[in-house]
This record gives structure tokens, C-alpha cells and sequence, in this order.
């Protein structure tokens, strides 16, 4: 995948900043700097403009979960140059192939073992030389910035995969049971790292065996995402990592999903130009690519029909221009296209109801939903029309009755499904839902689950089973 291809999502800021600071700065690693007389040997006082990440939960390891390693970017760095944690020295490396912007310090797991706040300066010696101004950084309480949420299938425990601060730094996946009776959910324990950056989905396979979290990398290194592979624990729900399939282009390119046919024999990853297909370990949970298909735009989501026969791709076209969902049979896992069809513009995610009559595209940036209804023999889909509001992520309930998504408005719309047409009625909004919030259902009905972007939450709702209506149980902190 090309990765200008790529849609465009909170990194922007931050990677432009980083772009700035750490590829464009002026060499000073000899510690040279001019004044009005010429070439002086004096070092300069340094400045601080970002560091990566600024947050991580409280006893965790962040980047890549091995080393508790901070990049500062900024100017006026030497080889001398010493980061400073609230006032006391840390190992420091000048990165000399950013142009002498970027030093690299060794984070004592201590400095992050609870809640709080450091200061982070810079420190040049003599000659010259001198303090930079401080930047912050938040041990937090939890993992930062919610972004998709999976129940397993048994309705016992809930995963949420969190992108972190800084637009992917420090990316973790919290962990809560269930409480069968009233819907409420407890942490396990401390996050899981994701062992990447931008962690973006996370998915249960139809068993409740494993987790699969999609990161789409880390844009600023190049890195070019990850599957990450976890086991449950049956008893208590907690995660151990068992498996990792680091992205590389062409191949797996920035993941945005993992998608688990019914059998739980195949995955499916949406990647941008192509869909790559995997081959499931039933007892390791590993993932063997068997190939992958290209698709007419860049995939943004997929979705397999109850019977395990059909699958479903969104590719939003050119920007601004409207999208399409590709329909594939599938065969021992292979996909076999069978035809595109028009959809709005910036299709963001498909669902297929639970009876596999009809399918339902959110459409980000046209705000509406396109409804479509399933040959059962075929898979081929025939539009029914789009209903406006809507156009975040989306969400069927079990009963076939309602869908559910989060729009712009920080809510979440209802729609109500006609059984034999597969049309859908507006049925009004419940909950709040902030853009990019995820919803996930539990198994039983009763109960819906969204994350709060931004807001480091999970709102928790009984469902009313006549209205879809949602009632606040109350949120938790991821």
C-alpha cells in the first residue's frame, strides 16, 4: 500500500510537528554555534517543541512495551546534551540522523509506577549552554484515547483497544468482566500493551479464545502497523500476548481491522489497497497469510454474513467522491469477487444484520446510511436507498431489530429495521457518542457499550428491548 493512500486521522498534528522538528532542524551536533565575531565553541541553550510519547498508564511500559524510551525533539541539541525528569539526569542519546533535533532518554520504570506528572527539560554543559524550557508528561491512572471496544461471544469480557496520547504513542488494550445481571463492567487488571502504536480495533474470534488488535504504526518511523495476537484467560479474562505479524509494504500495510469469519478458521484485514486473508491456529490463535485481494479504492472495513459464505468490503473512492462495498463468495477461506456497488461518500464501516438479509454502510462524510438487501444465494447485494444522520461506526443489535451508530452530533442514532424490506426508520438518538466512538453490543440485548473518545471512558447502557432506547448504567476509566 501507498501510503499517501492512507485516510487522514488525528496524527496530522503531531506528525507535522514531529516533521518540523525533527527532519528540518539545523545540524548543531558539534556544539558549535556562530556569533557576531565567527565560529564560537559555546553551546546554545536548548528548546524543547514535543516529545513522544507525553502519557502513559501508570506501571507500563511504553514503545513497543520493551524499553520506556522518550524522543524529545527540539533545537540546539549536542552530543552532550542531557534529558532531565524532574530535575534528575537520565540516560540520553543524540540522534545524529535527525540533524541533531531529536535525543532519545532511558525512562526508569520507577518514574512511571503511579499516577502523576513530571517535568521534562533538556540540559546543555558548559561552554555555555543552559536549561530549555519544560514539557509535561502524564502518568495516567489508565490507557488514553478509547477507540474500539469487542465483547466476547459468552458476554463474560470486554476488551477495548486505546490509541494513546500523541496520536498513537503508548497504545494499550484494557481488559473488564462482565456483570451478567447488570451489564457493568470491572478492570481486570492493568492495560496490555499493544506492543505498537495506533492501536485501532480489536476483535474476540466467534469462540471467545483470542483477541486480534490492529495497529496502524507509527506514521512519524514508518512503521508500517501490526497484528497483534492475544489468548484468554477462560477463567479470568486477562490477555498474554502469544503472536505478533508486524506489517510490511507491499503486504499488510497500516491494518485497520481483524475480522473473524463465523467458523473461526479465517481472518480477514483490511489494509488499505487490499484485504489480506489469514489462516487461523485453533490452538494458538495464529494468523498464516494465504494471499489477499485488491480492491477499488482502499478498504476501510469488512464484514462476513452469519453463514460464513459471503463477505463484504467498503473502499472509500477519491477524496470527495462516493464510495463503494465490493461483495466476495468465500471459499475455504479465499474471496471471489461478485460484484461492487455504489455507496456515499467515505463508506466507513459495513454490518450485516443477524438474519444475513440485509447490509448496512455507514458513510462518514456524507453523514448517512446506505441499506442494501442480500441475495441469500448469491451473497449480490441491491441497494434500497440511504437514510440521513449517522456516519461513524456502526452496530446491529442482536435481535435484528435496530442499528445503532455514532455521529458527528455526539450521539448515537437509532434506526429501527423493517424485517421483510430492510429499510430503516429513524428512530431518534440515545447516548452520547463522540466522532470515532465504537459500539459494541452485548450478546444478550441487554446491554451496549460506547467508547469515549478523548474522554478515556466507557459509557455503559441497558437497552430497551421495544425501543432501543439506551439507559446510562454509569462509565468507567479505561
Amino acid at each position: 500500500m501507498n501510503k499517501k493512500h492512507r485516510p487522514l486521522v488525528v496524527l496530522t498534528v503531531f506528525i507535522a510537528s514531529m516533521t518540523a522538528g525533527c527532519k528540518n532542524y539545523p545540524s548543531n551536533s558539534s556544539g558549535a554555534s556562530s556569533g557576531s565575531g565567527g565560529t564560537s565553541n559555546l553551546n546554545t541553550v536548548p528548546m524543547i517543541e514535543v516529545i513522544y510519547p507525553s502519557c502513559a498508564p501508570a506501571g507500563e511500559q511504553f514503545v513497543n512495551s520493551v524499553n520506556n524510551q522518550l524522543v524529545v525533539g527540539g533545537l540546539n541539541f549536542v552530543a552532550s546534551s542531557i534529558v532531565r525528569w524532574n530535575g534528575s539526569d537520565l540516560p540520553t542519546t543524540l540522534d545524529r540522523n535527525s540533524g541533531g533535533g531529536v535525543l532519545t532518554a532511558q525512562i526508569p520504570a520507577s518514574d512511571i509506577a503511579a499516577a502523576g506528572t513530571a517535568a521534562v527539560t533538556v540540559f546543555n554543559p558548559a561552554p555555555g549552554g543552559g536549561s530549555s524550557n519544560s514539557w509535561t508528561f502524564t502518568t495516567t491512572t489508565g490507557a488514553d484515547n478509547p477507540v474500539s471496544i469487542a465483547v466476547d461471544p459468552a458476554g463474560k469480557f470486554a476488551y477495548v483497544a486505546n490509541a494513546g496520547c500523541d496520536g498513537g504513542a503508548g497504545s494499550y488494550v484494557s481488559m473488564y468482566t462482565i456483570n451478567p445481571t447488570t451489564g457493568s463492567l470491572a478492570s481486570i487488571g492493568p492495560p496490555a500493551s499493544s506492543q505498537d502504536f495506533s492501536a485501532g480495533s480489536v476483535t474476540v474470534d466467534p469462540f471467545g479464545k483470542f483477541v486480534y488488535v490492529a495497529n496502524t504504526g507509527d506514521y512519524w518511523d514508518d512503521d508500517d502497523g501490526s497484528v497483534v495476537i492475544y489468548a484468554i484467560n477462560a477463567m479470568t479474562g486477562a490477555l498474554a500476548p502469544v503472536g505478533v505479524i508486524s506489517g510490511r509494504c507491499p503486504g499488510l500495510c497500516n491494518p485497520f481491522s481483524v475480522v473473524v469469519e463465523p467458523s473461526g478458521k479465517f481472518a480477514y484485514v483490511p489494509n488499505g489497497d487490499d484485504v489480506t486473508i489469514y489462516s487461523i491456529d485453533p490452538t494458538t490463535g495464529a494468523l498464516t497469510s494465504t494471499g489477499g485481494i485488491n480492491v477499488e479504492g482502499f478498504a476501510t472495513s469488512v464484514a462476513v454474513d452469519p453463514t460464513g459464505r459471503f463477505a463484504y468490503v467498503t473502499a472509500p473512492g477519491p477524496l470527495g467522491s462516493a464510495g463503494n462495498v465490493s461483495a466476495y463468495t468465500i471459499d475455504s477461506g479465499a474471496l471471489t469477487s461478485i460484484g461492487t456497488i455504489a455507496a456515499g461518500t467515505y463508506p466507513k464501516a459495513v454490518a450485516v444484520d443477524p438474519t444475513g438479509k440485509f447490509a448496512y454502510v455507514s458513510n462518514l462524510t456524507s453523514k448517512d446510511v446506505s441499506m442494501f438487501t442480500i441475495d441469500t444465494t448469491t451473497g449480490g447485494l441491491t441497494s434500497i436507498g440511504t437514510i440521513t444522520v449517522g456516519g461513524g461506526l456502526i452496530a446491529i443489535h442482536p435481535s435484528g431489530k435496530f442499528v445503532y451508530v455514532a455521529n458527528s452530533a455526539g450521539s448515537v442514532s437509532i434506526y429501527g429495521i423493517n424485517a421483510t424490506t430492510g429499510n430503516l426508520t429513524f428512530m431518534g438518538t440515545t447516548g452520547t457518542a463522540a466522532p470515532g466512538s465504537s459500539i459494541a453490543m452485548h450478546p444478550s440485548g441487554k446491554f451496549a457499550y460506547v467508547t469515549n473518545v478523548g474522554s478515556n471512558s466507557v459509557s455503559m447502557y441497558s437497552i430497551d428491548g421495544a425501543t432501543g432506547a439506551f439507559t446510562l448504567i454509569g462509565t468507567i476509566g479505561t
